[in-house]
């Protein structure tokens, strides 16, 4: 949209010229989907006269999750808790364009008791991961594990370590990437380094090294979109295999370099 006048906030702005509610835009700026002269906008800015601002509204979501009899890999279940195997290529909760078939779904059948601070499309969910990404993840059952979770990783008392296949050899071990990441002004469905982004930071430790590539212990100090992929990609060591991501095709991973 063109900017034929100026003054006021860009999110009542926005809120007026599209008929949302201030609730609905703050969540827009929030996930980075209101952009200004191509960069995440910020919800106090004053829109001025020949600014382009651009807004992308994301398809509805439902309403609710029900339960689905899905295969689910549970580590571990006390009364407080649930530990999940979550497999690649499984959402973790309902969103756009997967309404069913989630991790969440199948918690809700075999599960009988979630928190449900997380409302009703992600209750118990304390963390997430990729839809690609394999791993653990901790459901809460009740609202005090589930709050004293979150805030046990809000103040990084709880390590989450991520392995990754990385196309290449890193010069040093470990390595620090610290670069904001953003929406791909170029392609809205991916993320990547852009200036002015949210400050992402990203640690990364050689486990293995093989002969085309290495096996990366990778820890984050926050947690946005892809970050692990986008910062590797960075980098110049994009994730083997990530298809949005990294690079195409096979490059013979297999043989272990002399350690």
């Amino acid at each position: 949209m063109g900017v034929d006048e100026g003054g006021v906030r860009l999110d009542l702005w926005v809120s007026g010229k599209l008929e949302l509610s201030r609730t609905r835009v703050a969540r827009l700026l929030d996930e980075e989907r209101i952009l200004v002269d191509g960069r995440p906008a910020k919800k106090s800015e004053p829109v001025m006269p020949g600014m382009r601002i651009e807004v992308e509204i994301p398809a509805p979501l439902p309403t609710r999750a029900e339960p689905e009899e899905l295969p689910l890999q549970i580590v571990w279940e006390d009364d407080d808790l649930v530990v999940v195997n979550k497999e690649a290529g499984m959402v973790v909760h309902p969103s756009a364009g997967h309404a069913t078939g989630t991790l969440v779904n199948a918690l809700l059948h075999h599960v009988k008791d979630l928190s449900g601070i997380g409302g009703a499309l992600r209750p118990g969910i304390v963390h997430r991961l990729d839809r690609d990404t394999s791993g653990l993840l901790v459901v809460a059952k009740g609202d005090r594990v589930h709050q004293a979770l979150s805030a046990a990783l809000k103040a990084r008392e709880v390590r989450r370590v991520y392995r990754a296949a990385v196309w290449g050899h890193l010069k040093e071990s470990p390595v620090t990437v610290d670069a904001p990441i953003a929406r791909d002004p170029k392609d809205r469905k991916k993320m990547a380094v852009v200036e002015g982004g949210r400050a992402s930071v990203t640690r990364a430790r050689l486990r293995e090294r093989w002969i085309a590539a290495e096996l990366l212990d990778v820890a984050l100090s926050t947690g946005r979109t892809h970050q692990i992929r986008v910062h590797m990609r960075h980098i110049g060591h994009p994730v083997v295999g990530d298809p949005v991501y990294g690079a195409m095709g096979a490059r013979g991973i297999s043989g272990q370099a002399g350690v």
